[in-house]
């Protein structure tokens, strides 16, 4: 049985990366949504990837949904960070994901 997983995400220095959830847990489904009040955008990606101007970018208000179909395709959540552009600081990320069984 899939578990739900939900949290946020604070970034609270614009250029400096931080972990989604430093857990282990395998994601199969993981929607991020930028929250309205933000005043910058989010970058989602890994943290060899992920800055204040590159990654998966979001706009205030803004979701994406990435889906993992097979158990063997699934990656763990901790591979996840979240950094904001500049003038961003103290933006949030909401995350709500599925977790393989």
């Amino acid at each position: 049985m899939a578990l739900l997983f939900i949290g946020t995400t604070d970034i609270p220095t614009a250029g400096i990366r931080v972990q989604i959830d430093n857990t282990s847990r395998m994601v199969v489904s993981i929607t991020f949504k930028a929250r309205n009040g933000n005043t910058g955008n989010i970058y989602i990606g890994t943290i060899s990837k992920v800055s204040s101007t590159n990654g998966f970018e979001l706009r205030p208000n803004e979701a994406q949904t990435f889906t993992f179909p097979f158990r063997k395709l699934s990656v763990p959540i901790s591979d996840f960070w979240a950094d904001t552009a500049a003038g961003g600081n103290g933006n949030d990320v909401d995350y709500m994901a599925i977790l393989a069984p």
